[in-house]
């Protein structure tokens, strides 16, 4: 027997941030795995029909050449960036979003079909790729603001209590408390 959808489930309090969040990566789910291959054949055979079979298995290996191609070339460019970054010593934010846009787009390449494939490519490309960098940047944050640095109900990181090893929160920190202030210093043996 199935809860109603506003019924309070164990472990979950009702109202919680965590109520909300399971529906948009299960509707990403049916979109994934149920919409898009419906999309992708319809869109296979309506080029077969236009083109004939053969050209568009043609078209397929083609693109996938082309796919593998620049994923190569970009996924280097990605790589050399974020080494010189790191070797001056900055932090590689931008390039570790191409890398991660690179890799994302060229798990889209490796699916057959056309609709995919131009996503993929999209994402790929370095004239494109700050766009999805945008969209990237704005989850990402979005997702370390609301739900791993504020915590929430699971607590810092999703975890409850916190990450695995990070110190609690009523932990002992240094600076004023009721022993009086802490005094830096350094302790020399062998007096």
């Amino acid at each position: 027997m199935s809860q109603p959808d506003d019924a309070p489930r164990p472990g979950r309090r009702p109202g919680s941030p965590a109520a909300g969040r399971r529906r948009p990566w299960a509707l990403l789910l049916v979109v994934a795995f149920v919409v898009m291959p419906i999309v992708e054949i319809y869109v296979l055979i309506q080029v077969g029909q236009v083109i004939g079979v053969g050209w568009t298995v043609l078209l397929l290996v083609l693109d996938s050449i082309l796919g593998g191609w620049l994923i190569r070339r970009e996924g280097a460019r990605a790589w050399r960036a974020m080494r010189t970054t790191l070797e001056a010593g900055r932090m590689p934010a931008r390039e570790l979003a191409d890398g991660g846009l690179v890799v994302l787009g060229g798990t889209l390449m490796l699916s057959p079909g056309f609709v995919t494939d131009v996503f993929g490519i999209l994402l790929i490309l370095p004239i494109t790729r700050p766009l999805f960098r945008g969209v990237l940047t704005t989850l990402v944050s979005r997702r370390l603001v609301g739900g791993v640095a504020g915590g929430g109900p699971a607590g810092p990181g999703g975890f409850p209590g916190g990450f695995p090893g990070a110190p609690r929160p009523d932990a002992r920190r240094p600076g004023p408390g009721p022993q009086g202030p802490v005094v830096r210093g350094e302790v020399v043996d062998g007096e």
